[in-house]
């Protein structure tokens, strides 16, 4: 039996007792499960426990696949990508700037923790203009041909 077939069965599986949580759940009803702890110990922490499953073994897969592509692929132009979003973090980084921030809730928010908030905003305002930029390029590159 190849991988494949094996991890399509096992999804098959893991599908199937997840159906039968679910109408586990579903026949319970949202009042009877909101009113009861038992219930909500017995009907959601295995639904939740197949959904930690699932998601623990997609990291560690994807973990994986990255390694080894890692290794397959020309590594050059994986350290120079990897380098070139640490400089576009440390320009966005060095563009924002923090104050402490009371929120809403009443706790406050660190001038350092306010300054990554402001980081992590500014790159992704950097990287979509460059994923903009670059489909209009294409766009335009290919009306021109």
């Amino acid at each position: 039996m190849t991988l494949h077939k094996i991890l399509k069965y096992l999804a098959l599986v893991i599908g199937v007792i997840g159906m039968i949580f679910l109408g586990r759940i579903i026949a319970t009803g949202d009042d009877a499960i909101k009113a009861s702890a038992d219930l909500q110990g017995s009907h959601l922490d295995p639904y939740m426990w197949i959904a930690y499953l699932v998601l623990a073994t997609i990291i560690v897969l994807v973990g994986i696949f990255v390694i080894v592509g890692l290794f397959r692929g020309n590594i050059k132009n994986t350290i120079i990508a990897i380098g070139s979003f640490l400089l576009i973090v440390v320009i966005a980084y060095v563009l924002s700037d923090g104050t402490a921030t009371e929120l809403k809730d009443g706790t406050m928010l660190s001038a350092s923790g306010d300054h990554w908030v402001g980081a992590g905003l500014i790159t992704f305002y950097i990287l979509a203009g460059i994923a903009v930029a670059a489909m209009v390029f294409s766009g335009i590159k290919k009306l021109a041909k």
